[in-house]
């Protein structure tokens, strides 16, 4: 059989091949997968329900199968309820909430336009210096962590450093902050600028209307009040954006974030067929849809306002403590404690995340999050339960 006679020198560079490994079996992996339950009080991930949980677990099928494309379908319909609005250009990132906001800019802006980031905790500064490498004139409006910002000062900056893009985060997690967005969207209208806001951290449990506020771009992540697994994150461009976006002179610096493809691959582009871009998380957009589905469910008013009463609640239990707030997720560190101290503290005998600050916040606050599933009072009592017996066994400086 020459067949065969040829395929033997093949087959015998194979075997040597395979019994030249080295490198063992690792033992770590030959044992079971463990993973501990935790109380994610924390800015995120969040705990997720036992039914978005199980949606991960479907079925495999292909990312470009016709069931696959009405699953996406069904995510852009749910995102449009969850950011009140009709645009079409309406996707779910595959990454987090970063690859959202890295989609924004790339797409949006060119090098050497001139951007405004307006910087009150980390995710401005995340913005700033995403803009900086694609190569954007950057200028910023700076205040303290946690500082709020008004629309005479935006106007002002704006009018004075021409942007085609303001970035505004609606959720600064890393200080506890939701900022006011009303007026802005006309704002940035006036002066043919793009309003760009971060809702990462404020979607689903505080108010958000990006088409009656004029908001340009709007994004989320899907590990907080959505009620998801980390991983998939919503965006949306309005007629304006769409504009900017594809009337470019150079293409945008990032191939994966492209949305001439990633426009395609979500049906938003009017073409019959959609072509071949990335492999996207299957699982997670399982999860993702039934997220949304909850949320439709539920209804965005009942969200809102369960937030805000289990917030409130929380925020009295911890003035009864005696611990200082800033605003309703993050607490000052109380005086004379370590905080990752008290954060060790909490892990190892509660079993319970919380987190110290982020960015320009670390080392001023503590950082608590009852968000989505993790929204009721039960749980405010248990964090309540965890820092007073934190306060109490951990040392305290004689300072």
């Amino acid at each position: 059989n020459v067949g065969a006679a040829r395929s033997a020198p093949l087959l015998q560079r194979l075997e040597r091949s395979m019994s030249s490994v080295t490198i063992p079996p690792p033992a770590c992996i030959l044992r079971p997968l463990e993973v501990p339950y935790r109380y994610l009080f924390g800015p995120g991930p969040s705990n997720v329900p036992p039914r978005v949980l199980a949606s991960g677990s479907r079925p495999i099928i292909g990312h470009l199968h016709p069931e696959m494309y009405e699953i996406m379908n069904d995510i852009k319909k749910g995102i449009h309820y969850a950011f009140q609005t009709e645009n079409n250009m309406t996707i779910a990132m595959s990454g987090s909430g970063h690859a959202a906001m890295e989609c924004a800019v790339f797409n949006t802006v060119e090098p050497g336009e001139s951007v405004l980031i307006a910087i009150n905790g980390i995710w401005g500064e995340r913005v700033a210096e995403i803009a900086e490498r694609m190569g954007a004139n950057v200028h910023k409006l700076v205040k303290a962590p946690g500082g709020h910002f008004t629309n005479i000062e935006i106007e002002k900056a704006i009018g004075k450093h021409k942007p085609v893009l303001f970035f505004l985060a609606h959720g600064e997690s890393s200080a506890g902050l939701c900022q006011p967005v009303d007026g802005i969207g006309d704002i940035c209208r006036k002066h043919n600028c793009l309003f760009l806001v971060d809702t990462v951290a404020s979607l689903g449990a505080a108010p958000i209307f990006m088409d009656k506020q004029n908001i340009d771009i709007l994004y989320t992540g899907s590990q907080k009040a959505l009620n998801a697994p980390p991983g998939t994150a919503p965006i949306s461009f309005n007629d304006r954006a769409c504009h900017k976006m594809f009337n470019r002179k150079t293409k945008p610096v990032s191939y994966l974030f492209d949305m001439t493809h990633l426009s395609n691959y979500w049906g938003c582009d009017g073409k019959a067929v959609r072509a071949y871009h990335h492999t996207g998380p299957v699982s997670g957009f399982f999860a993702l849809r039934e997220s949304l589905a909850i949320l439709a469910e539920k209804g965005l008013e009942e969200s809102w306002r369960k937030h805000k009463e289990v917030a409130a609640y929380l925020y009295r239990g911890l003035e009864d403590l005696g611990l200082e707030l800033p605003s309703v997720t993050t607490i000052s560190i109380p005086e004379g404690y370590d905080w990752r101290e008290m954060l060790v503290y909490i892990m190892k005998h509660h079993q319970m995340e919380m987190t110290g600050g982020l960015g320009p916040s670390i080392g001023m606050v503590m950082r608590i999050g009852l968000m989505g599933y993790n929204c009721e009072k039960t749980n405010a009592d248990k964090a309540l339960h965890a820092l007073a017996d934190a306060l109490k066994n951990c040392k305290k400086s004689k300072a």
